[in-house]
């Protein structure tokens, strides 16, 4: 499946860090139960985000041939000092320079080690980018501030999404997205809203013993109907299937089951 270039998910992590400032800065309660990760605090959740990104930039700068414990990265837990948006935020806006450029100077194809089979700088620029998309959409629920998304960038987190569980029920034995295998069953994901340039639709077949999936309008066992953002929340679990702005359509309780076992993200 075709990805973004990599200079647009730096360029995408550069903005959705800001976004995530923004939220950090906006006044809202920094120890507010997030909604949607109910054991963390809204701090809690930005400093988690944070620590991935500096976890990511020091293993692309050091050019890792293995895992490196994010205990050891420097620089990971945040602020000494809680509670304070001032200091939360000058400590996301350089942990996000750092990152964007380390990614740039490495470029995609720089071997370092990652965890879903494709051991390049480029993977983790893809997966910081929607680390940061969907951990973004729990910080404004948290604040009670709108979301938004770019459509390009919306669709290629489903995309990466997909393919990440594909990997899981390939390669890990125990892992609960070996259960999805529904001979016959079939998930489609349609966006409503208009999304120029983009195909805002998904097919997924649950029939083989990984599954396959493509972009297109298909008849399905059961169908997620709303905007682009909003079938993007549903699929992260970060919006509930009764919420007003989407429709399910045939067999919901299809969707609740790859729901419940595609737990990533």
């Amino acid at each position: 499946m075709t990805t973004l270039a990599h200079d647009r998910y730096c360029d995408e992590i550069d903005h959705q860090v800001g976004l995530l400032r923004a939220v950090v800065t906006s006044g809202a309660d920094l120890s507010a139960t997030v909604p949607t990760c109910p054991d963390w605090s809204l701090e809690q959740l930005v400093r988690h985000t944070g620590e991935a990104l500096r976890w990511v930039e020091l293993m692309v700068r050091t050019r890792a041939e293995k895992e490196i414990p994010e205990e050891t990265v420097p620089g990971a837990q945040g602020p000494d000092a809680q509670g304070d948006p001032a200091a939360l935020d000058a400590w996301l806006a350089e942990t996000g320079d750092l990152l964007v450029g380390t990614l740039r100077e490495a470029g995609p194809d720089t071997a370092v080690w990652s965890w879903a089979g494709i051991p390049t700088a480029g993977f983790w620029a893809r997966r910081m980018t929607h680390e940061l998309t969907i951990h973004r959409a729990d910080a404004t629920l948290a604040a009670g501030l709108p979301y938004e998304v770019a459509p390009e960038i919306a669709a290629d987190a489903i995309d990466e999404w997909l393919e990440i569980v594909q990997w899981a029920q390939r390669t890990i034995p125990d892992d609960p997205a070996r259960e999805l295998h529904r001979p016959g069953a079939s998930i489609h994901l349609h966006a409503t809203d208009p999304t120029p340039g983009v195909d805002a639709e998904w097919f997924v077949d649950l029939g083989g013993e990984a599954i396959v999936w493509r972009r297109g309008h298909e008849k399905a066992t059961v169908a997620l109907r709303g905007s682009l953002t909003d079938v993007l929340l549903a699929f992260y679990r970060r919006l509930p299937l009764d919420a007003p702005e989407l429709e399910v359509l045939g067999e919901r309780v299809l969707l609740e089951f790859w729901l419940e076992r595609a737990t990533f993200g």
